[in-house]
């Protein structure tokens, strides 16, 4: 990289999962949109046509006169191509495919198990693990090999495992998870401080939150806005709202994909005194199934919705449309920032400005004093020029870390099942997971695991079959 005048040039990212039909587009999009960032995007794929494809409208975006950020993009067919002498590493994949993911979301359902998401918690998102597990560690031996001293951003779900598998990997490694679940809720909070107080001109990241969890299921224990304390606000409009949620208006929220009217939170915190801070079809993954997701009626009740993977394959077909008409140029991408923040964490690590933003990374520094020091966790952190220093979040609630730690344990499991290829431990996994426990029977358990590891079995080590 080249500093000069506060910009940085000659910039070299390796974008793993470089034929994205979503994320692919949106960090293209803030790359246009920032004038101090310029250099060479390094796209890679399994589909090197997809990834071909993305050069093309990558290229097409950094010729456009509205443009103030440009950008090389280059198609590479090898890991090896992709890193070597990255300053930055970004991954965005799909493990496996949506015919796997049915099995991992739909299959549950016939012991009455629904999944809202499928791809973090519940039976889903430890089958997706285990497909995305030996993924990462591939990831993490080149990044080791090839580009040690880049940063690594992560966007892939299940977010905690993803890196903490980097880590186990390449314990030197400069790794992070970026998640925009927390924003999300900084505006649900900005629209009731709006709603509350009367206040105008609020932006998202004028609602100061301390955040401390695990990724999907992370909390808020402090929250102000303008000097204001809002987590008193947040009570009395939980109290005034709880029926309702934040959609007064009747809707059918069954074909809801990724609405919903914050109720789940509004629950959550009547009973836990936190502000649950991601969505709520990701928030109720986390708790006993029957609390949330007991059956589609529950659901409905609670005013989220069941994100389907049909509903999912047909969107894929929209995007890859979309995918052919910009590459030849019939459209042309909205230069509109996203609302992520992975241009401005660069930006911070490159040493052009400082920000304080919500990071999945090992609880190394105890920045959640009560958790387990390996646990993978999400809280804020400081981004400046090479480094990130976490936020002390304190402990949670001890109400509250009783909910989170099952899942911790999971993780542990999890990976460890991933590397051994130990089914057994996948069955602990799974009889251990909130969504799951109570909802059938130990044999019921057992046979659900064995034929989701059977459906997603294209996707792991050849020493599956032999278990």
């Amino acid at each position: 990289m080249k500093y000069s005048n506060n910009k940085v040039s000659d910039m070299k990212i390796a974008y793993i999962g470089g034929g994205s039909r979503g994320w692919a587009w949106t960090f293209m999009t803030d790359l246009a949109r920032e004038a101090e960032l310029s250099g060479t995007v390094r796209l890679y794929d399994l589909d090197t046509d997809a990834a071909k494809n993305n050069e093309i409208i990558g290229n097409a975006l950094s010729e456009r006169q509205d443009t103030a950020g440009k950008w090389k993009y280059v198609t590479k067919t090898s890991l090896k191509e992709a890193l070597e002498g990255a300053d930055f590493i970004v991954i965005s994949i799909l493990p496996g495919t949506f015919e796997e993911m049915q099995s991992d979301v739909h299959l549950p359902e016939r012991l009455g198990i629904y999944q809202s998401v499928g791809d973090t918690a519940g039976p889903g998102g430890i089958i997706r693990a285990l497909r995305t597990i030996p993924m990462f560690v591939e990831i993490g031996e080149a990044v080791k090999a090839y580009a040690p001293d880049a940063w690594v951003i992560n966007y892939t779900n299940p977010m905690s495992l993803c890196v903490k598998t980097l880590y186990h990997v390449f314990p030197q490694i400069k790794a992070f998870g970026c998640c925009h679940e927390v924003f999300g809720t900084q505006n649900v909070l900005k629209k009731i401080a709006e709603d509350s107080l009367g206040l105008t001109d609020i932006k998202r990241d004028d609602i100061k939150v301390n955040v401390l969890g695990i990724n999907h299921f992370t909390w808020f224990d402090y929250a102000s806005c303008k000097g204001i304390d809002l987590m008193p606000v947040y009570r009395d409009y939980v109290k005034k709202h709880y029926d309702n949620g934040l959609e007064e208006k009747e809707r059918n929220w069954a074909n809801s994909t990724f609405d919903c009217a914050h109720r789940v939170k509004f629950d959550l915190f009547q009973e836990y005194g936190l502000i649950a801070a991601a969505g709520d079809r990701h928030l109720a993954e986390f708790m006993p199934g029957e609390r949330y997701l007991k059956d589609p009626e529950t659901v409905e009740f609670w005013k989220f919705g069941l994100t389907t993977v049909d509903w999912r394959k047909e969107d894929l077909k929209k995007r890859l449309e979309r995918s052919k008409k910009i590459a030849a140029g019939e459209e042309q991408i909205e230069l509109k920032a996203s609302g992520e923040e992975g241009i401005l964490l660069i930006k911070a690590l490159c040493g052009l400005t400082t920000v304080v933003s919500n990071v999945n990374i090992p609880n190394t520094s105890r920045q959640i004093k009560n958790l387990p020091k390996d646990a993978l966790v999400e809280t804020n952190a400081l981004f400046e020029r090479d480094d990130i220093r976490p936020v002390m979040a304190g402990e949670i609630p001890e109400k509250v870390r009783a909910l989170v730690m099952p899942h911790v344990k999971n993780h542990d499991r999890v990976l460890k099942a991933a590397l051994t290829c130990d089914k057994y431990l996948v069955v602990k996994a799974f009889k251990n997971d909130p969504l799951v426990k109570k909802r059938a029977s130990n044999k019921e358990i057992e046979k659900l695991a064995e034929d989701m590891i059977h459906n997603t079995m294209k996707y792991l080590p050849k020493e599956w079959s032999n278990r």
